[in-house]
């Protein structure tokens, strides 16, 4: 094997490691989240039939002798649930017969099992699984049922919090330095030029400086510049605080241009008003403390890009193919899990908070959706007629796929 050649095997093991590691993130996530839900149901009191990672037929599933739940490793690894006991029924006024259908495999209230137990010296004993117990889901009081809801969505904010401490403390917190221009790049060619002539009395933003805050505010993504400078006029002059070499200093920036954004990608404005010619990822290393504050004000960022990002899809203020489904997901995870440890946290970070905030979001099908019905049924003292709610969450579930296929679609053509 040649060099060339051995180099391309290189390349496509990253490769292939970068997919496989893609999954593992998702599934840890998706698991993480049911996790959440079956804690809290069991905290409540609630009946679980099974617990279930991925989705189709079962690779492994394994029933618990002491509760009686199921639980499975199944063959698409892209999804899981926790299947509470009662949770989809449709009739308010009939009890669940026991010959009636059931996509959980049930058990009556004591039953031998099929499955022995070699005792050691070659003689089986046989054993009985017992009923899971609880209360079903829909029997539960309202306030019980929200809990369990929103218990997935707060697992995955504090494994990404978690997450982020890991990468702060082990690498450091992401920032940007302001980048150099090529000698090849003359200035005409981007108008991205420092404003190093100005004769006032400010010390001024140079190249290399370590961008900390911008205009008193906390800056860790792209969108938080464009969120410091929003609105502000050209020849105005902004407050920014840096880390020059070893000491934290205020610098100047004079705008070069109205910070007049058209969304929260809209980087050109950015560096033109901004007057460099780009911003290069860096990181800076913290105490203790700082590492925990700033990753709490990190995770809060997240979260409120990703809210921000669907209500820009939502005005037409960014293009529908820049959201991903799971595919370019997978693709988009894979690139920058292989690129490194500090990708790999981080990209799994925003996969965890992105994931409790969109599965908060009042969409039918997703928990936030079953919130709004619980908190309906606790006002009213009455729930909403089970087979509407079972038909809007259905044709939420419909609608959540077909966006996903489409925004996939778009991105491959």
């Amino acid at each position: 094997m040649n060099l060339i050649d051995l180099l391309s095997f290189t390349g496509t093991l990253k490769t292939i490691g970068g997919f496989l590691l893609a999954i593992v993130i998702l599934l840890a996530m998706v698991t993480i989240h049911e996790f959440g839900h079956y804690v809290a149901g069991k905290a409540l009191g609630f009946k679980i039939n099974e617990f279930s990672v991925g989705f189709g037929p079962a690779l492994f599933k394994r029933r618990s002798k002491k509760t009686g739940e199921l639980f499975a490793l199944r063959l698409v690894p892209l999804g899981g649930y926790c299947a509470f006991d009662g949770e989809d029924e449709v009739d308010d006024e009939e009890e669940k017969k026991p010959d009636q259908d059931s996509p959980f495999e049930e058990l009556p209230e004591s039953q031998t099992g099929s499955q022995t137990e070699n005792d050691g010296v070659g003689k089986k004993e046989e054993f009985e699984y017992p009923q899971p117990r609880g209360e079903r889901f829909n029997d539960q009081p309202p306030w019980k049922r929200i809990i369990v809801l929103i218990a997935g969505a707060t697992m995955n904010y504090l494994l990404a919090v978690c997450l982020i401490i890991l990468m702060f403390a082990s690498v450091g917190r992401p920032l940007y330095s302001v980048m150099e221009r090529p000698a090849e790049v003359p200035p005409a060619a981007t108008e991205y030029t420092l404003i190093d002539e100005t004769p006032v009395e400010k010390e001024l933003l140079a190249v290399g400086d370590v961008i900390l805050k911008i205009d008193g505010r906390n800056v860790y993504m792209i969108t938080d510049y464009i969120d410091a400078l929003d609105g502000k006029k050209a020849g105005e002059w902004v407050p920014v605080t840096v880390l020059r070499g070893e000491e934290k200093r205020t610098v100047w920036i004079q705008l070069a241009k109205n910070a007049d954004f058209k969304n929260l990608s809209d980087t050109e404005t950015l560096l033109h008003s901004m007057g460099i010619y780009g911003l290069a990822p860096t990181i800076e290393r913290q105490g203790f403390f700082p590492t925990i504050g700033h990753s709490f004000g990190y995770s809060v960022k997240i979260g409120g890009t990703v809210l921000r990002s669907l209500g820009e899809l939502l005005t037409g203020k960014i293009g529908i193919k820049s959201m991903g489904g799971p595919v370019t997901t997978i693709s988009v995870t894979a690139e920058a899990a292989s690129s490194g440890w500090l990708s790999f946290l981080n990209i799994a970070a925003f996969i965890g908070v992105n994931l409790a905030v969109f599965n908060l979001l009042p969409v039918p099908a997703l928990d936030g959706s079953k919130v709004i019905f619980c908190l309906i049924e606790w006002i009213r003292k009455k729930p909403v007629n089970r087979k509407v709610e079972s038909m809007i969450h259905f044709i939420g579930i419909l609608f959540l796929f077909g966006f996903a296929i489409l925004v996939d679609l778009l991105h491959l053509f």
